[in-house]
């Protein structure tokens, strides 16, 4: 499994998770007329991923054809995007039910996937770069191209066209020749509980995961303090949106440079000090300097967000048993994406202390993040027989 061909498998495929968390809300109000609507599209779309992540960790850990598992959830995607482009002509609840099943399956293409890129390349550093740039990517390209399409054509097409995103990721999925890990039949409940022990007393994956966990509250209400922050200096929500396209091409910048020149320092300062500069920078973006300013600075903070997440990938694998290893994949990114909705909500409850202070918690959020991982335990290093070959510290 090339890095290339990592990505030209991976990014479709979340490129139209991505860009559907745009378009269902958009082709609601369109065919419906009803933005609220939309609202309980996304939840369907996206709320299941974290009931469902660890059954389908465990379902890639014990697969004897892992990439099967991944190509069929990303078919059953394309069709549930492909089904819901007809909302209006078909029942409601038809239209959830398959959005929903999306849902469930959604996790193997994201954290699961993930759990297999060690094997792309004998760099694992610049490996786990790379699937950070597949996930900067998707959350760039996803929102463009429908904010493209449904400028010129109904925002039904933009469906079809994630629809057949996501076929062409399922069927580059198929040639990675992703590698089984063990024919295991055990009680899978036993593999759960032992996975969510392990994440939440192994002291090194622990910290890694509340910390890179916190983050993405942050993240998530970052969107929303934006727009807040536009009204209370300029009356429109418009420059809202400037602020999020300056902090995700900041993101793939850092992304587009950990893959050509991958951080070489230890993996859990690296998340400590871009977690402190992501921090620091979106404070210095709640101070009124003038929209240039605040644009800048906050594409600046979205430089860092690749290096960290690539150190987080990282120590996620290091310290995860092979028999284990998807299932921390997929659980761990359950619970990021589920921060990510938290922070959201938080942020618009909170719009109301005014848009700079919202900024100033976001920023505020990253800097506890950074803090959190002072606990990580100092290298003491062994060697474990379950890291293949990996030294790692305890």
């Amino acid at each position: 499994m090339g890095a290339l061909s990592y990505l030209a498998a991976s990014a479709p495929l979340r490129m139209a998770s991505a860009g559907a968390a745009v378009a269902l809300p958009v082709v609601a109000a369109e065919q419906l007329g009803d933005v609220a609507v939309g609202g309980l599209l996304v939840a369907a779309s996206l709320g299941p991923s974290v009931l469902a992540a660890p059954l389908v960790g465990v379902a890639l850990d014990r697969a004897r054809r892992p990439g099967t598992l991944v190509a069929a959830s990303g078919l059953l995607t394309a069709v549930a995007l492909a089904v819901t482009a007809f909302i209006g002509q078909i029942p409601l609840p038809a239209v959830c039910a398959v959005l929903v099943a999306a849902g469930t399956v959604s996790p193997f293409y994201m954290g699961g996937l993930s759990s297999f890129v060690a094997g792309s390349t004998p760099d694992v550093r610049r490996a786990f770069a790379y699937d950070a740039l597949s996930y900067n990517i998707s959350a760039v390209a996803g929102p463009a191209l429908v904010a493209i399409i449904a400028t010129f054509l109904p925002a039904r097409t933009a469906l079809w066209v994630l629809a057949v995103a996501a076929s062409l990721g399922s069927v580059a999925v198929c040639t990675l020749g992703l590698n089984a890990r063990s024919g295991d039949s055990g009680s899978p409940w036993q593999a759960i509980k032992a996975g969510l022990h392990r994440i939440s007393n192994h002291r090194p994956l622990a910290v890694v995961t509340a910390s890179s966990t916190l983050t993405q509250l942050g993240q998530g209400g970052l969107a929303i303090a934006g727009v807040a922050l536009s009204l209370e200096r300029a009356g429109s929500p418009s420059s809202g949106a400037a602020l999020m396209t300056s902090f995700a091409i900041g993101s793939l910048v850092g992304a587009l440079f950990e893959t050509a020149r991958p951080t070489r320092q230890r993996p859990h300062f690296v998340m400590m000090a871009c977690f402190l500069a992501t921090g620091l920078l979106t404070i210095a973006a709640s101070f009124d300097v003038g929209t240039t300013w605040t644009t800048i600075v906050i594409g600046l903070s979205g430089i860092f967000t690749a290096p960290s997440a690539a150190a987080m990938l990282f120590l996620r694998n290091r310290h995860s048993p092979p028999l284990l290893k998807s299932q921390i994949f997929t659980v761990t990114a359950g619970l990021r994406a589920t921060a990510s909705a938290a922070g959201a909500a938080l942020a618009a409850s909170a719009a109301g202390l005014g848009g700079a202070v919202t900024v100033g918690a976001v920023g505020l959020i990253w800097i506890v993040s950074a803090v959190l991982m002072v606990a990580y335990p100092m290298p003491d290093i062994v060697r474990t027989p379950f890291e293949d070959g990996e030294m790692i510290g305890h």
